[in-house]
Order: structure tokens, then sequence, then C-alpha cells
């Protein structure tokens, strides 16, 4: 890439994080009400993007080699618990792959 491409492509790339940084605000000002289908996505679109990743996640799991999905299945139900118990998506996480990586790294 020359220097001319490079400067073009740093401006671009700064464009669209502003532009998507600043159009939630200018779309929808804080003295206007919130549309209803833009809460409604707000409600549904949490989960859906971690069924979506848990999907992704187990895709390639097969349960008739290896360690069986044994390990992922642990770790899926380790994350509900935690879930439910403490309804902290950052712990739940977090839990949920520390114990996946100790289970594949030291047990299976």
């Amino acid at each position: 890439m020359s220097v001319q491409q490079q400067a073009i492509t740093i401006l671009m790339v700064i464009l669209g994080t502003m532009l998507t940084r600043f159009l939630p605000f200018l779309l929808f000002p804080a003295g206007k009400p919130t549309p209803k289908y833009i809460r409604y996505l707000g409600k549904v679109l949490p989960a859906a993007v971690f069924g979506l990743l848990v999907i992704y996640c187990v895709r390639n799991v097969s349960v008739l080699e290896g360690s069986h999905g044994i390990p992922e299945l642990i770790s899926i139900a380790a994350v509900a618990a935690l879930h439910l118990w403490k309804k902290n998506m950052f712990l739940s996480i977090a839990v949920g792959t520390i114990l996946y990586m100790v289970l594949v790294q030291f047990v299976f």
C-alpha cells in the first residue's frame, strides 16, 4: 500500500467508527421516546446472540469420538447454573470458559 492508500484506509476506519458511535444518538435523541421495535430488539437480541454463540461453539463436537462432548456439556451447564444463581453474565462466561479450559487441558 502506498502512503496515500494507508491514509485513506485510516480515514475510512475513523469515519466508520465515528458513524457507528454517533448515529444512534442522532436517530434516537434523549428527549424522544424509544420506538417499540428498538425496545423489542433490545430485549430479544442478547438471548439470540448467546444462543447463536452456543450453537457455534458446539457445532463441531462429536459425541462419538474423544471426550464425547462431556467438557462442553459440563461447561454449558455450569454457565447456565451460575447465571441463574448470580445473574452476572460476565461471571458466568468467565467461569464457563475457565472451567472448559481446565477440563480440556487437565481432565479429558
